[in-house]
């Protein structure tokens, strides 16, 4: 006889949620996952931070969403808000979806525990911000081994999970990876720039790197002289950017569209020739999915999670981080060679294809059910 179908109660902690303006590629993975989870006749409650203009709670896609706490002391509210949500409801799973700072859920939460992560920001986050707040950073995140060394976790590359285990986590280390909706994200081969245009997908954050691009676009330049760079979407590093833009003197090929509407996004990435993510980490690169699945190869620094988004020499380049030459060659060689770049743009689609948010879904199912029944 067929085994009954289990339905979860599921309790989710993130920094952020879908609605939130500073949330980027963790908050989409949350959301595009348990939307589909909730929709599968799960419950599904997420605790984050609140935001200016926000509800202290709300439904989104079948998601309770409870706000509670400052974006910046959030981490420090995290154990009394979830003695609260306890004491109103029994839950059978906590999701605890580490990014930025860590919430230790393993020294108070008493159900099982199934950990998220994308990426650490390791050293990286000196690239960021101030000494002082980069320590905090980076020593929160070192205690992550110790606290969470036999909690299970869910990665979302390759690069993440090898981190975990080198790191030192006992527990298994599944991987949930990103996906994409390609009915969506469509080609539109009638909106491509009739002239050569490089883009940019991403939040403009001083540790990513995105004035190694406008480094190289001068000698890109000088090799391809109409080509023109696009960069979509916004964030505290844009004036420094515009500023160097201005240095360079490339400030009139040079177009910032800001934060643009899911649809604008999906028309630009029709426009350009290819995308540039010059990070020097991330999770994955959900970016660099979608810009795939437009048509569009991409051009990335050969970084824990963009080598594992970007397929070397089918859906793009990689290249040596902080190497301006090489990015510029690279671009350079894409731009001139319209054979290599419709077949890149070919092999970008079909690996797109790869990754839907309703596999990952089930997978995120699959996962809770193998942390709960190990738990029991």
């Amino acid at each position: 006889m067929a085994s009954k179908k289990r339905y979860y109660k599921i309790l989710a902690i993130n920094w952020q949620d879908i609605s939130n303006p500073l949330g980027g590629g963790a908050e989409v993975h949350f959301h595009e996952i348990f939307k589909r989870v909730a929709a599968a006749g799960h419950n599904v409650t997420l605790l984050c931070s609140r935001y200016n203009g926000a509800a202290d709670e709300e439904m989104i896609d079948g998601i309770r969403i409870v706000r509670r706490g400052k974006r910046n002391t959030f981490n420090f509210v995290v154990p009394s808000e979830y003695k609260k949500l306890r004491d109103e409801k029994e839950f059978d799973v906590v999701i605890d979806d580490i990014n930025k700072i860590p919430f230790y859920t393993p020294l108070y939460v008493k159900e099982p525990i199934l950990a998220i992560v994308h990426h650490f920001f390791s050293r990286t986050i000196y690239l960021e911000v101030p000494f002082l707040q980069a320590s905090y950073v980076y020593l929160s995140e070192k205690l992550v081994p110790f606290i969470y060394r036999n909690t299970p976790f869910a990665a979302v590359s390759e690069s993440s999970r090898q981190e975990l285990i080198d790191a030192g986590i006992r527990a298994p280390v599944h991987l949930l990876p990103n996906g994409v909706n390609v009915s969506e994200y469509r080609l539109r081969p009638e909106l491509k720039s009739s002239t050569p245009l490089i883009g940019y997908l991403g939040r403009l954050k001083k540790y990513k790197s995105v004035d190694h691009l406008l480094r190289a676009l001068p000698i890109v330049i000088r090799a391809v002289p109409d080509t023109r760079l696009l960069i979509i979407g916004d964030g505290d590093d844009r004036h420094r950017l515009e500023k160097l833009a201005g240095q360079l003197g490339i400030a009139d090929k040079v177009e910032f569209a800001g934060q643009v509407d899911h649809e604008t996004k999906i028309d630009l990435l029709n426009r350009v020739w290819c995308v540039v993510n010059p990070s020097p980490k991330e999770g994955w690169g959900l970016t660099v999915i979608e810009a795939n699945a437009c048509g569009a190869p991409v051009i990335a620094a050969n970084s824990p999670g963009l080598r594992d988004s970007v397929v070397d020499g089918k859906t793009g380049r990689l290249y040596s981080y902080g190497n301006v030459e090489q990015l510029a060659q690279h671009l350079i060689g894409l731009l001139k060679d319209e054979k290599e770049r419709n077949y890149f743009s070919q092999q970008s689609r079909l690996w797109s294809e790869k990754f839907s948010w309703e596999a990952s879904a089930e997978k995120a199912i699959a996962i809770i059910e193998t942390v709960l029944d190990a738990k029991s």
